[in-house]
């Protein structure tokens, strides 16, 4: 499973998405990268590897923004290259990161190509990049993205920035989990709470067909049909202990280990609600 965290702040957003990406690992992943929406438009680094490879490379670099998006990969379309990491861009103009999978992207890839864009991954990704940039000649970003994301095939969440709107990002489901992070004078995306719990409790879970347009003094919500929408939003009581290693070797080993607190978590609470009656168990229980 890939990874998705994104940020728009009036302060640099670097820790935060190098911080929600390290959360993010126990998904699994072969590289990593941020790309931010600064005075120099936009800059990208993508490592191999670790999180922690990538954090090296960004120190060095002394990536800074306001608006970012970063990005766990397991290589699907694609091996496992920096040229085939996330975040993917478009013309120096559009940045994307994408979890899913694009079922048409060959046929996207061909009338592109015609449109004159040049492909530098092996990626389905690399499609959505272009695609948006074509329509964000005459489109605002948010237009651009709707009308991109009606022509793709597949399941999808992706968030978008551009050097041309520097002061929001957009995002949009289609069957992938994604998650929108409520602060105060700033707002998140993420394809995990998990990613999101050391800024903010309080989530949005977006549904399928949305697009949001994500800034610094809020959220607006549209749905399939391209009208405004009201999602609820929720206050997460996931802790961020329980995302920490703890004293395991490896993700499998604490979630093996944590199973019996996970069964008498669930018990509990069904006995707590009256809920817990033999039918839960099947036609055995009867025998």
């Amino acid at each position: 499973m890939c990874g998705i965290v994104g940020a728009v702040a009036s302060k640099d957003v670097v820790s935060t998405l190098i911080e929600g990406l390290s959360r993010l690992e126990y998904r699994g992943y072969d590289s990593a990268g941020v790309a931010v929406n600064n005075s120099n438009g936009i800059e990208r680094v993508r490592a191999v590897g670790r999180v922690a490879a990538m954090k090296e490379k960004i120190i060095d670099a002394n990536l800074k923004g306001q608006v970012g998006i970063g990005h766990t990969r397991w290589a699907t379309h694609g091996g496992v290259t920096e040229s085939n990491a996330h975040p993917h861009v478009s013309k120096d103009e559009i940045a994307v990161v994408h979890n899913g999978i694009i079922e048409n992207h060959d046929e996207q890839r061909s009338r592109l190509k015609e449109l004159g864009y040049e492909f530098t991954s092996q990626t389905d990704t690399e499609v959505i990049a272009h695609l948006i940039h074509h329509y964000h000649q005459n489109l605002s970003l948010l237009a651009s993205t709707q009308k991109a994301v009606r022509e793709l095939t597949g399941a999808f969440a992706i968030s978008v920035i551009s050097v041309k709107e520097p002061e929001h990002m957009i995002t949009a489901r289609l069957g992938c989990p994604l998650l929108l992070g409520l602060g105060d004078g700033e707002n998140y995306i993420a394809s995990d709470v998990s990613a999101v719990l050391s800024v903010t409790r309080k989530v949005i879970y977006l549904e399928d067909g949305d697009v949001a347009d994500i800034r610094r003094d809020g959220v607006t919500i549209f749905g399939k049909a391209g009208d405004e929408v009201t999602r609820k939003i929720h206050q997460s009581d996931v802790s961020l202990a329980s995302m920490e290693l703890g004293p395991y070797s490896h993700f499998m080993q604490k979630e093996i280990h944590e199973q019996p607190k996970a069964l008498t978590d669930t018990i509990e609470a069904l006995i707590d609600d009256k809920s817990f009656y033999p039918a839960l168990f099947g036609d055995t229980a009867k025998e």
